[in-house]
């Protein structure tokens, strides 16, 4: 019963957190001097990593394990292929490290949402509705 109501909980926070979170990625790709937060991640792959990561693992818990999440996961990494390209046009250099950290921070995101759906609800995790709108 208290797996149904996290879970619930979980998939609310991720669909009303993705957008925003999206946003900030998208500012912190292509403004030409993103902020340094110094001491806390010192290779920026991570960072980029870290951050798909995050955006893949939400779209998970907000869509649940439906054949549609495929295209969601596909959309993230080819944003991030995109923010890359453009990043050319804002005085930084692209760069397809950033991006191949893009791809596996989604794919691991996605992939640790799954497990943690899973984990949670077992089999009902492919049929459970996703989050309202």
């Amino acid at each position: 019963m208290w797996n149904a109501k996290l879970v619930n909980i979980l998939r609310r926070l991720s669909f009303w957190l993705f957008w925003p979170g999206v946003a900030v990625i998208v500012w912190g790709e292509l403004t030409p001097q993103p902020p340094q937060l110094p001491g806390l991640l010192a290779w920026d792959k991570a960072d980029h990593f870290i951050a798909y990561m995050g955006l893949a693992g939400m779209a998970t818990l907000a869509m649940g394990l439906r054949p549609r999440l495929i295209s969601a996961i596909l959309g993230l990494i080819l944003l991030s292929g995109a923010l890359e390209i453009l990043q050319a046009f804002t005085g930084r250099d692209a760069d397809i490290l950033d991006f191949a950290a893009n791809t596996l921070g989604a794919l691991t995101g996605a992939g640790a949402g799954a497990l943690l759906l899973f984990l949670l609800m077992g089999w009902d995790a492919l049929v459970a509705a996703p989050a309202p709108d």
